[in-house]
């Protein structure tokens, strides 16, 4: 599972929140959030895509002690 990303169930599928409520689809395949960044959230809608982690940046080489060449 790609934290990123959705899940693809095959449908259909009930999803039972935290809270008690229950989300119904009768999709043949359902994409569910598991970014939590959607506004349609348990279902995907594509919010993660504008919001990528940055790449972490290259470390530079350490430079050898001492200053020799």
């Amino acid at each position: 599972m790609d934290r990123e990303g959705p899940l693809l169930v095959e449908g259909p599928v009930e999803v039972v929140a935290d809270d008690g409520t229950v989300s119904v689809s009768d999709r043949f395949v359902v994409a569910v959030c598991t970014c939590r960044r959607s506004r349609t959230y348990p279902w995907c809608d594509t919010s993660h895509r504008g919001h990528r982690r940055p790449a972490r940046p290259a470390t530079p080489p350490r430079e050898r002690e001492g200053g020799g060449a």
